[in-house]
């Protein structure tokens, strides 16, 4: 299949499937409402600065490099809008290893992806319709798969909002049942995720298969321009070394599983933008892998390994 061909292949879900991935979103996002602390939140105190930055970097930031790219490398429509919709996302849970790992600053990481987290029950969907109307080629693209702006603004605050307050309200006032329930949780959740994106893959594998060299390519670029966003950010912000790691993971390491299931749920499942978000979430767990081990292998030629 030709790469712009991507733009009119669709992957669709029974009812039963769609309502099987609402209930995923909702349960990985009341896992992670459950284990929202106050203490992750000190760091607005603390180093407002670089707390405000680095949420300004997620959210302004990396989807305004992004456009760029956009710009600049001109996609086919659909791989335009997945590029858009991963960046419009909150980081993934993921980067807080990852800057665990590379000796970054982990209660940095934990705040800004908390507060990215939270959010994201409105400022995901509002950025993906600013930025995805703002390139005339997904606006058209989107106008034809009659995307109703407040229809999908209302539906996605709902998927994400309403567990969010809900798993904040139960760790606040039943701390105890939120720590038991809340790796089940996100556990449950991961893996009905995980089953939707498989069933992508293996049932337009075929098709997907002769576009992937390009597919990749273009991931590879646009996760390389979000880790050179977080390293900016970090030079601009004036940050430390552990907290410029935070932000590299921060910005490189995006919830691809939210992105994944937006397209299936709210964007008619454009494979184009499918694509893009399935090829993100293998990427960038390999180049926050790479990035790891040259962060280590800096700190060994150092000597403080």
């Amino acid at each position: 299949m030709d790469i712009a061909a991507l733009d009119g292949l669709r992957i669709v879900l029974e009812p039963l499937g769609q309502a099987g991935i609402a209930v995923a979103l909702m349960l990985v996002v009341f896992s992670v409402a459950l284990g929202l602390r106050v203490d992750d939140f000190m760091l607005l105190l603390d180093r407002r600065r670089l707390f405000i930055g680095g949420i300004a970097a997620q959210v302004l930031g990396l989807p305004a490099v992004t456009y760029a790219l956009v710009v600049s490398i001109s996609p086919p429509p659909s791989i335009a809008l997945g590029m858009f919709v991963v960046a419009c996302c909150p980081g993934g849970a993921a980067s807080n290893l990852m800057t665990y790992l590379a000796r970054g600053d982990v209660a940095y990481s934990v705040a800004l992806t908390t507060a990215s987290s939270m959010l994201a029950a409105l400022l995901t969907p509002a950025l993906i319709l600013l930025w995805s109307n703002a390139y005339p080629p997904t606006a058209s693209l989107l106008q034809s798969i009659d995307v109703t702006p407040w229809a999908f603004l209302t539906q996605t605050v709902l998927l994400l909002g309403v567990p969010l307050a809900a798993g904040m309200i139960i760790a606040a006032r039943a701390p105890d049942i939120a720590l038991r329930f809340r790796r089940r949780m996100a556990l449950l959740g991961a893996l009905a995720l995980a089953a939707a994106v498989v069933y992508g893959i293996v049932s337009f594998y075929p098709l997907l298969l002769p576009a992937l060299p390009l597919l990749g390519a273009i991931v590879v670029l646009h996760n390389a321009a979000a880790l050179a966003t977080g390293v900016l950010a970090g030079f601009l912000l004036n940050a430390g070394p552990r907290e410029r790691r935070a932000l590299v993971f921060e910005m490189g390491i995006q919830n691809s599983g939210l992105a994944i299931v937006i397209l299936l749920a709210q964007l008619k499942g454009l494979g184009g933008a499918a694509a893009i978000a399935v090829t993100w979430g293998i990427w960038h767990l390999i180049a926050g892998a790479l990035i790891v081990i040259l962060f280590r292998g800096i700190d060994r030629v150092r000597g403080r390994a």
